[in-house]
């Protein structure tokens, strides 16, 4: 006879059935649901089976159950009180998802069936059977052929992101078979891989690929959750994005395409979200961890047991402070990088996974025990170092990487028109002034000047305000504060003077991007001018809005991107792993110098007119750089200081008229452009 046992959580395959495994400290009864294949439709419910899970260990109930094979469809059924004043909401009568499930077949069917109370009363039960509206889980188990696959473990100095969408990239691309276009096999294809080898980017990090669950609010307007930002299953990868079927399928294709992006030398980070689920707040939907057990997986209000305490925006938080979220989520951490190999994570809204007793706390238990744990030790752990309960920019331990939202501000208001002198050069050297203190690299800066949430580089150079009409909300939704200018027309022009004023500022932001100290982050189409008509939360555009437009490729911006990289990646001097004024004897790296060649004096920062500084780049034994750069609205003469090695040659300029001739003493930069220098060793 198999015994089961209380670990690991969720259907594990052994021979002659299964195991299963479920956490909760306040049902009564688990029940392991299977679903043969009939009705219409993948999701519908067909013929259900019950077995209970009548072994308890300590607040795990689990069994074995004979005869289950991978393939098998099942859902979660839990018996317990439903008081949701006190934060109790089981209700038997409603199927859920088993928060350790592997992957998911079909989708919701938005309805009162879903929601444990009734929508005119939160605080009344509704005893509707979900099963035929739900979704069902698949059992898997953990075969694949890897044919020794090996991670590229790229050292973060040479590390450039490239942020994607999965169906967003290939969904239109010509060179992609139709049948896997938007899809993690067509991401895999030869064509999609060439693009980011061609380019130069080092790591691809995906938007959310944990399965998630679209809104019955943006069905109803004729819309989708495109970004993915509403997480219910953190070990299944999203149905939608398979090509070859959702029973389980889903698994190997999102496996084959980490091996195919290995294979090329690419890592994959994967934008995770833990701070919250797609379950929302007391008037929200009970899909999973809510009929489980409420109070161990959310943060309640705590004298107000009925709530949920929300920092994120969406209604609820993961609970961080109880041993069952904390283990969901290492678990989680754990089966991605050991069993789908991926590289490194992206947190979303991180700052609220640090809030275990409600501040943010730089050592609190999530930290901690990524800290410590060995799987977690070799990958990429990024932050997005806020939430909307604070900013915590710097706050991280110095293992993490750091989504840097201060290089964005003040790149975009240094090429527009704030008085930002003093503090971008500080991001151009990778943050002194936030991490040094603590002892922390450049490296622990994740560069970027845009991201999915936002404008496109394009857009950020051609509106002046957002334009998110076809969100439906009336233009209200999204960020009102954008630091974007347009060069005087909003949106699509044929002024020439102006379609070259805005390429030259698109180069000037990628070019301060790509040389500065830190991890650089490029958003996906930036480098061949994607635009998304002015709208800066796309979040549920699947469609033209947001996809990649392979016919419109902006084929000069792409070559100076791909040109840019490649000069950072043979520069040291562009990519220092520690802060460039080293300690003691060792020779300064940089110097930060006016137009003519001398150190600003404190007068010069304060001064709004002075919009020119020159950075002079070296590294021991290697090529030494000057970067010229003037946000002004003329040309400036630069003072060029002598060259270390060899005479100073043109390496990249925003100007396309811009010449150099050795030796060179003085050079004029135009107006909104830069130029470098480089003097070989």
């Amino acid at each position: 006879m198999t015994l089961s046992q209380p670990y690991p959580l969720g259907v594990s395959v052994v021979d002659g059935g299964v195991t299963v495994a479920v956490y909760s400290e306040t049902a009564t009864a688990i029940y392991f649901c299977t679903f043969d294949s009939a009705g219409e439709g993948s999701d519908a419910a067909g013929s259900e089976t019950r077995h209970e899970l009548d072994e308890r260990t300590g607040y795990v109930f689990h069994a074995f159950v004979p005869g289950i094979e991978v393939g098998t469809r099942y859902g979660l059924r839990v018996d317990g009180e439903w008081d949701p004043a006190n934060g109790l909401r089981h209700d038997v009568a409603k199927l859920l998802l088993d928060p350790h499930a592997r992957a998911i077949e079909g989708g919701f069917e938005w309805g009162q069936a879903l929601f444990s109370h009734e929508f005119d009363d939160p605080f009344t039960r509704n005893d509707d059977d979900s099963a035929s509206a739900m979704p069902k889980c698949i059992v898997t188990d953990a075969s694949f052929d890897w044919e020794g696959d090996k991670a590229p473990r790229v050292p973060l100095d040479e590390t450039v992101i490239y942020e994607v969408h999965v169906k967003g990239f290939t969904k239109q691309h010509p060179e992609v078979p139709e049948s896997i276009r938007g899809t993690y096999a067509g991401l895999a294809d030869p064509a999609a891989i060439k693009h980011f080898v061609d380019l130069g980017v080092t790591s691809v990090e995906l938007l959310p690929i944990h399965q998630f669950a679209q809104e019955d609010t943006l069905a109803e307007k004729g819309l989708r959750n495109y970004w993915g930002y509403n997480s219910i299953g953190f070990f299944a990868p999203h149905n939608e994005y398979s090509s070859s079927g959702q029973a389980g399928e889903q698994v190997a294709e999102f496996k084959a395409m980490v091996k195919a992006f290995h294979a090329a030398g690419l890592e994959v980070i994967l934008d995770v979200v833990f701070n919250h689920t797609a379950e929302g707040n007391h008037q929200g939907p009970t899909l999973s961890f809510k009929g489980i057990d409420n109070a161990s997986y959310y943060r309640l209000v705590e004298d107000d047991r009925g709530s949920y305490f929300d920092t994120t925006g969406t209604g609820n938080s993961l609970n961080v402070g109880h041993p069952a979220a904390l283990r969901l989520i290492m678990d989680s951490l754990r089966y991605w990088v050991t069993e789908m190999h991926v590289d490194g994570f992206r947190f979303d809204l991180a700052t609220t996974l640090t809030r275990q007793d409600g501040d943010a706390e730089k050592h609190s238990a999530f930290l901690d025990l990524c800290h410590q744990d060995p799987v977690l030790a070799p990958v990429k752990l990024i932050a997005e170092p806020w939430d909307t309960a604070g900013y915590q920019v710097g706050g991280f331990p110095a293992d993490w990487s750091e989504w840097n939202g201060k290089f964005r501000d003040d790149t975009r208001e240094y090429w527009g028109s704030g008085d930002v002198l003093g503090t971008f050069t500080q991001r151009v050297l990778g943050s002194p002034d936030v991490y040094e203190g603590d002892r922390r690299s450049p490296l622990s800066s994740v560069n970027f000047v845009t991201a999915h949430d936002g404008f496109t580089l394009r857009d950020l150079t051609s509106y002046a305000e957002k334009h998110n009409e076809a969100n439906g909300e009336d233009n209200n939704d999204g960020e009102s504060n954008n630091a974007s200018f347009n060069g005087g027309i909003e949106g699509d022009t044929d002024d020439a003077a102006v379609l070259e004023w805005r390429g030259r500022q698109q180069r000037n932001l990628l070019a301060t991007l790509l040389l500065s100290a830190g991890v650089p982050m490029i958003l996906g189409g930036d480098e061949m001018g994607r635009t998304q008509g002015g709208n800066n939360n796309a979040y549920c555009q699947d469609d033209e809005i947001s996809w990649f437009d392979w016919k419109a490729v902006d084929r000069d911006l792409l070559e100076f991107t791909t040109s840019l990289i490649a000069l950072r990646q043979s520069a040291p001097a562009l990519r220092p792993s520690w802060f460039r004024t080293a300690p003691g004897d060792s020779p300064r790296t940089v110097e930060i110098l006016r137009a003519d060649a001398r150190p600003f004096e404190e007068a010069d920062w304060q001064d709004p007119e002075n919009r020119a500084v020159m950075f002079v780049l070296g590294h021991e034994g290697a090529d030494s750089f000057a970067v010229l750069m003037n946000a002004a609205q003329n040309g400036v003469e630069f003072t060029v200081p002598e060259a270390p090695f060899g005479e100073w040659e043109l390496a990249s300029s925003s100007d396309p008229e811009q010449h150099v001739a050795s030796p060179v003493s003085t050079l004029i930069v135009r107006d909104a452009s830069f130029t470098v220098l480089r003097s070989k060793a």
